[in-house]
């Protein structure tokens, strides 16, 4: 099987997908695998709550490791909330963890649900290693990893009872996404989504969220146009929580780690408090 085929169907589709898929296949960011290495499980996603500050004082060799286990506590914080807004989930139900990174959400549902959790990207980097990180949990039954794209997953019409996205809509068209959302979906079955969202009174993406959009190769979308898709394609939302106030912390604490810093902080700080950049939970339902 060559790297960018399934048994069936091209994964990749565009140059663009193919220079997300490389950016992520060569990432190895400290940030991502020194807080995954805390607790082993790895997370590509931000946190949310308020910080321990007491950790960026007493003694200096210390310091370091204290606030890495800090924010990945924050991040564990934030997947775990999104996880709150996809249940109740049935017993021997099935769930898609639609861009799953290196598994972090997609074990902690599977642990949580005891479901069957299929976890799919475009970066054969992170499906390697979330599969090698599901046989050392012994998990590798219940919680699978795939090469696959969220556009066009190949799985069948309504196979899941629940599917999320973590921080992954910015890397592709909402009205594509929605569309195979809501055909994977059961009827009744729940979608949840923690994403950034550019705030649309602004009218274009501020330069901070510009910034932001060019560190990671992706396209922020308006707040609106997850209302517009979603309502377009059969999703309808029960809970819009903002959660730009409860993130801000993290990214503080995260600009006084040298060790941890990638020099995008400053740019989602100045975004989030000046108000041109929103954190959002969406949950909707399939209908």
């Amino acid at each position: 099987m060559s790297p960018t085929t399934t048994a069936t169907a091209p994964v990749l589709k565009s140059l663009y997908q193919r220079s997300v898929a490389d950016y992520w296949n060569a990432e190895r960011n400290p940030v991502n695998l020194l807080l995954g290495d805390v607790s082993g499980t790895y997370h590509h996603h931000y946190g949310i709550g308020e910080p321990d500050w007491s950790v960026l004082e007493g003694p200096e060799d210390t310091r370091e490791q204290r606030t890495i286990e800090e924010l990945h506590r924050l991040e564990t914080a934030q997947a775990s909330f999104l996880l709150d807004h996809l249940a109740p989930i049935p017993v021997g139900g099935r769930l898609l963890d639609a861009g799953c990174g290196r598994g972090g959400t997609s074990f902690m549902a599977n642990q949580r649900f005891g479901a069957q959790v299929e976890g799919i990207s475009i970066s054969e980097e992170q499906v390697r290693f979330a599969n090698e990180q599901a046989e050392r949990r012994g998990v590798a039954d219940s919680a699978r990893f795939s090469f696959r794209n969220m556009l066009a997953t190949g799985f069948e019409t309504a196979a899941f009872d629940g599917i999320w996205n973590n921080e992954s809509t910015m890397y592709v068209n909402l009205d594509d996404l929605f569309a195979e959302h809501s055909r994977l979906l059961k009827p009744g079955g729940r979608y949840v989504t923690i994403t950034g969202c550019y705030n649309d009174v602004y009218g274009l993406p501020s330069r901070a969220v510009s910034e932001i959009n060019s560190h990671y190769i992706c396209d922020i979308h308006p707040r609106s146009a997850y209302f517009k898709a979603m309502a377009a394609n059969g999703l309808v939302p029960i809970n819009v929580i903002d959660l730009t106030e409860a993130t801000i912390p993290y990214w503080r604490m995260r600009a006084r780690s040298p060790h941890l810093v990638t020099g995008i902080e400053d740019a989602f700080l100045e975004a989030y408090t000046g108000g041109s950049f929103h954190y959002l939970l969406i949950a909707a339902d399939r209908v």
